[in-house]
């Protein structure tokens, strides 16, 4: 075992390198692409002077169990200063009081309501209009998942373009008028994806956002700097690149007849909104279509974040099983020779990195600290080891914060900084290292349930 240790070290010390060159080029990526957008959002001005030309929007939102969020949420969407939208919840199958709530809120009448359900659902019980605001409709059904959910949503609605917005989110005022800006510029983009911040702690009345604030629970800030950076780097990065994996379930708006297309969303994966967007990618790929799929960092939608860590690690292994059966569903698409960047960039850093990677990286602690304790490890190589692996983190959460601070200064109270600062730091001692290990679980946990099924359908083969 010792002699292979070099070549163990050289191996992990590679793939962080690589890593991190890939966040490196992102990061250069993501400065230059907020710039621009800063620079012509001033030129431009004000929201409300392209309302002129804003597509009428129907916004969709799947509910299960929500009622402590429902009527927020729906506060919140009814604020918005834009021409033409309508609003269609569809109550998933809830158990508690989700679809009573709204019936007495907004005086629900049921309507025999013809349509064309164009994609596959689970039965729809009842469709109901709302009496004092003809811009809402309550579709009710049985349990079928989200993505089942916001398909029949999709069949009902009647304008071109769909907005999917979670539950028990708030979206920032102008927020819908923000994120159709791409779609008036070029026609070719089929759907684009907002930023999602933490709005745990934040201050809001009646579904309105007021103000941001921080909660006192570690976890929350830490996830608040982990949404930075996610967004705000990881996003923007790709997107001049028209190489988006994920456009976020909680805000996003799509061409309707392009999801209806690919067939809609996919009720057998836990990552319904990833898999739809790589499935677009693949399929308008091998059509020869020309598309974007781009993402704007103003609009902002407020969502909660799981704050235990019993919560964390369902959400974080969700995630990552999500990751998966979207790369494998279209495995298609890498290396696609009709492909974009996303087939010959961003689906490899996908499956390397985020699906093999938390092996190597898992690897990499163990065998590394291990090595070096015994002597098998340099002390150079373990102090390089600590830069990439801990150092590089520190660097890109905190210029994730500065760059939040440059351009859009949510956090407006100086002690928010000095706490996020903090907070971007410390994550990465422990926090970071603890997802890692999750995402290991929930690779575990996959390929465990594919063999099973393996195991399964043999065993019906050979009984008959």
């Amino acid at each position: 075992m010792i002699e292979y240790f070099p070549v163990i070290e050289s191996f992990i010390l590679l793939y962080f390198i690589g890593l991190n060159g890939v966040y490196l080029t992102l990061n250069i990526l993501s400065l230059s692409g907020i710039a621009r957008y800063m620079q012509s959002r001033d030129v431009a001005g004000l929201p409300h002077l392209f309302s002129g030309f804003a597509p009428p929007v129907t916004i969709i939102v799947p509910a299960y169990n929500e009622e402590a969020h429902i009527l927020n949420t729906l506060r919140s969407l009814f604020q918005h200063n834009y021409p033409e939208y309508e609003i269609v919840v569809v109550n998933d199958g809830s158990k508690d009081r989700t679809l009573e709530i709204m019936k007495k809120e907004y005086s629900l009448a049921p309507f025999p309501e013809a349509y064309r359900a164009r994609i596959h659902t689970k039965p729809v019980r009842a469709v109901y209009h709302s009496t004092v605001d003809p811009r809402l409709r309550v579709v009710d059904k049985e349990n079928g998942g989200r993505g089942d959910a916001v398909n029949a949503g999709i069949n009902i609605a009647r304008y071109p373009w769909v907005c999917r917005v979670d539950a028990d989110s708030i979206l920032q005022k102008d927020s819908l008028m923000l994120i159709v800006q791409p779609l008036l510029e070029d026609p070719t983009v089929v759907a684009c994806g907002g930023t999602v911040r933490v709005a745990n702690g934040c201050k809001s009345k009646d579904g309105i956002f007021i103000e941001a604030e921080l909660s006192t629970k570690p976890l929350v800030l830490f996830q608040i700097v982990e949404y930075l950076r996610a967004f705000l780097y990881g996003r923007m990065g790709w997107s001049p690149m028209n190489a988006h994996l994920i456009i976020s379930g909680a805000f996003g708006i799509y061409h309707k007849e392009t999801v209806v297309a690919v067939g809609g969303y996919r009720s057998d994966t836990v990552g319904e909104d990833m898999e739809l967007i790589v499935r677009l990618h693949r399929v308008l790929s091998e059509q020869g279509k020309r598309y974007h799929i781009t993402f704007v960092p103003e609009p902002i939608c407020w969502t909660e974040v799981p704050d235990t860590r019993k919560k964390l690690r369902r959400q974080r292994i969700t995630w990552q099983i999500g990751l998966i059966e979207s790369l494998m569903m279209n495995r298609g698409l890498l290396f696609h020779d009709k492909g974009t960047f996303a087939g010959w960039l961003a689906f490899p850093f996908a499956l390397f990195f985020e699906w093999f990677g938390p092996f190597v990286e898992t690897l990499g602690y163990i065998l590394i600290i291990t090595g070096f304790v015994v002597g098998f490890i340099s002390i150079q190589a373990f102090v390089t080891f600590l830069i990439l692996a801990v150092g590089f983190g520190v660097l890109l959460s905190t210029s994730a914060l500065l760059l939040e601070e440059m351009s859009f200064h949510l956090y407006k109270k100086p002690w928010h900084i000095i706490v996020l600062f903090a907070a971007s730091v410390i994550e990465n001692f422990g926090y970071r290292q603890l997802n890692t290990v999750w995402r290991v679980i929930a690779v575990y946990y996959y390929l465990r349930d594919k063999i099973r099924e393996k195991m399964a359908r043999r065993k019906r083969k050979s009984r008959s």
